[in-house]
């Protein structure tokens, strides 16, 4: 694995294990329902953050699987039909079509009277979907097998630039700083004047 692959393996590793770490320090505090409400009260901007973060980690996963598949490690392997590859992009167009069939429907979309968990479960498997697909951009861009190649890294950056799109505004800057704030029994700076000047 090229050093670049290494370092962003580790970036990976390591915002996961803060994500596990913090997320379960929150629990079992029992501040996290807190901190998710106050930022994610909103359907519209659950359904974002959701979609977000299934992307991120799909991607991340994705990505490390078919590295290990290439070098041979752990019980992965291709999907092959009839001699066959079937590239993980498949099933991200075929996740992508089944959400936006549901959306048409208006089903977890947060009209009407619709559930808040079909909308939060359409909203991960659209970030799922949508990592599938984009982790192969640059095949359906050249047409060819580029995964490995030069021309691979079109992918990266489009998931990339995919991801910050769907994140910006609301990857949850506040939810995730108050999240670690109340998992580390940290007092937010107003709360510690008002403490002080008493």
């Amino acid at each position: 694995m090229p050093l670049v692959g290494k370092i962003a393996l580790a970036i990976f590793v390591a915002f996961v294990v803060w994500a596990i770490v913090v997320g379960a320090l929150a629990f079992f505090r029992g501040v996290f329902h807190q901190a998710y409400r106050a930022h994610l009260g909103e359907p519209r901007r659950e359904r974002l953050f959701l979609g977000s973060l299934s992307f991120f980690l799909t991607l991340g996963t994705v990505r490390t699987i078919t590295h290990l598949i290439r070098a041979g490690v752990g019980p992965f392997h291709d999907v092959v039909r009839g001699g066959q590859h079937i590239h993980h992009l498949v099933w991200g167009i075929l996740l992508l079509l089944i959400v936006g069939y549901l959306w048409l429907a208006q089903i977890g979309t947060g009209t009407r009277d619709t559930s808040l968990w079909a909308g939060r479960i359409t909203a991960l498997l659209f970030g799922v979907g949508a990592a599938l697909t984009l982790d192969e951009f640059a095949l359906w861009l050249n047409l060819a097998d580029v995964y490995w190649s030069p021309q691979g890294r079109a992918s990266i950056r489009a998931a990339l630039f995919f991801g910050s799109l769907l994140s910006v505004g609301v990857w949850g800057g506040p939810f995730l700083h108050a999240l670690t704030r109340h998992a580390l029994g940290i007092q937010p700076r107003a709360t510690r004047r008002t403490r002080s000047a008493r």
